[in-house]
Parts: C-alpha cells; sequence; structure tokens
C-alpha cells in the first residue's frame, strides 16, 4: 500500500512538472501562445503574431507547440522553428536551418552552428514575408525528406 501511495503521488508531481514547464500542443499550445503574444504588447508583440500567421499561411497543417517553459514552437514532422521574444529582437530559430537554402539571407543570427539557424528581427525592421514563408516551406519539406528516410 505504501508504495501505491508513493507511485501514484509521483505520477501527480510529473503532470504537475509538467504543467509547470509548459509543455502543450495543438489548441492549448495556440492559446498559450495567444496569450504570450497579449503580455508582450508592443512592436515585439506585432512581429510575434505577424510570423506567427506567415507560418500557419506557409503550411496550414503546421502544429503549435508551447515548451522549455515558454516557448512558442511550430512544428511539422519535426520542429520547425521557435519564436522568442526579448528585449530588442524576436528570434526565429529553425531547428535544422544549416541544412537549408536562404538565397535571401535572412538568417542573420547562429550562423556559425553546425544545425540551427535564426533570424532576428528588430524595432521597425521591415521583414521580407514572401521570402520568410518560402523558407518555412522548405523546413518542412526538410522534415518530410528527413521522415521518410526513418
Amino acid at each position: 500500500m505504501k508504495g501505491s501511495v508513493q507511485k501514484g503521488r509521483e505520477r501527480r508531481a510529473s503532470s504537475k512538472r509538467s504543467e509547470r514547464d509548459g509543455r502543450a500542443k495543438g489548441t492549448k499550445a495556440s492559446r498559450l501562445i495567444d496569450r504570450r503574444i497579449e503580455e508582450l504588447g508592443g512592436w515585439r508583440a506585432g512581429v510575434l503574431a505577424r510570423v506567427r500567421a506567415l507560418i500557419q499561411e506557409a503550411d496550414p497543417e503546421i502544429v503549435e507547440e508551447w515548451k522549455w517553459m515558454g516557448t512558442p514552437v511550430w512544428s511539422h514532422h519535426g520542429i520547425v522553428c521557435t519564436g522568442e521574444a526579448y528585449t530588442k529582437v524576436v528570434k526565429l530559430t529553425f531547428a535544422r536551418g544549416a541544412a537549408l537554402q536562404d538565397p535571401d539571407r535572412l538568417f542573420n543570427s547562429s550562423l556559425g552552428g553546425n544545425v540551427r539557424r535564426a533570424i532576428d528581427i528588430h524595432e521597425g525592421e521591415k521583414f521580407p514575408e514572401t521570402s520568410f514563408k518560402q523558407l518555412v516551406k522548405a523546413a518542412v519539406a526538410k522534415n518530410l525528406e528527413l521522415a521518410k528516410g526513418r
């Protein structure tokens, strides 16, 4: 009996830990992202909301997730990109960015890594929406290609 009570406590603790970590997917994640955008306010909220819409336009099957204690994540057969808001920049990190063609040179951060690449968007900066959507589509295609190989 004592062991089963302990296991029950561990299960409850584990589920509470998941809630605290903020891991969520689908509708719940979308609501958390909505809330994050509202909390941000200002230019960062506008940028995050706009890139979110562009991601969804580029891939209507994209899945929204909420990971790593409050990071919006967009996935399709793997992570496509994350969206983080810092004081002076909104950072979009592509999980497999180094493997993607970037003819319009959107990637301007994390360029030294072997896997990831990021786009830092600063306040007032013009953002090439069409090129960004093409990059999202390329990231989804790379994920699908890798998924077929498994």
